[in-house]
């Protein structure tokens, strides 16, 4: 499993925003990256909601958010349409290629991911990991923020 400080693996999927490379969103600035098991299930839902709560604090801090699933790009566009919209997109790992390479890939269902949280500096290199997450851990929510300079 790749852990804090240790180069993040790179992947291309498909997303509600078109094809996404993390080398290419590391140009942008730091990426936290959400895995999450399913599309519209009750916790799922509010790991994507905190992050659509956090997401102009993370903008403020330089943070790029991609969420990820085995899901289809159309039952994410749906999830996205009932949350009323989410500002970051989500990204389809249907052979899950990036959850194999970040070992996010769940124990009691093999065709799913299970949640985590990545922190990844502009240099490609891990600042903070959480796998797995808890979106109702307000610690590990509160670590990916400093581990993208907020000072709490």
């Amino acid at each position: 499993m790749p852990e804090q400080g240790e180069r993040a693996p790179d992947f291309t999927l498909p997303s509600t925003e078109g094809e996404l490379r993390l080398r290419d969103l590391l140009q942008g600035g730091p990426v936290l990256l959400a895995f999450y098991f399913e599309d519209a299930t009750p916790t799922c839902s509010t790991e994507i909601e905190s992050l659509k709560d956090a997401h102009e604090t993370l903008r403020e801090l330089g943070a790029n958010i991609l969420a990820i699933s085995a899901d289809s790009i159309e039952s994410h566009q749906k999830f996205a349409d009932r949350l009323g919209g989410l500002p970051f997109p989500l990204a389809s790992d249907a052979d899950l290629q990036a959850a194999g390479a970040y070992d996010t890939i769940a124990e009691d269902d093999p065709r799913r991911s299970r949640r985590a949280l990545f922190v990844v500096g502009q240099d490609g290199i891990i600042t903070y990991a959480a796998n797995p997450f808890s979106p109702n851990s307000l610690s590990q929510l509160e670590g990916a923020l400093r581990a993208l300079g907020l000072e709490l």
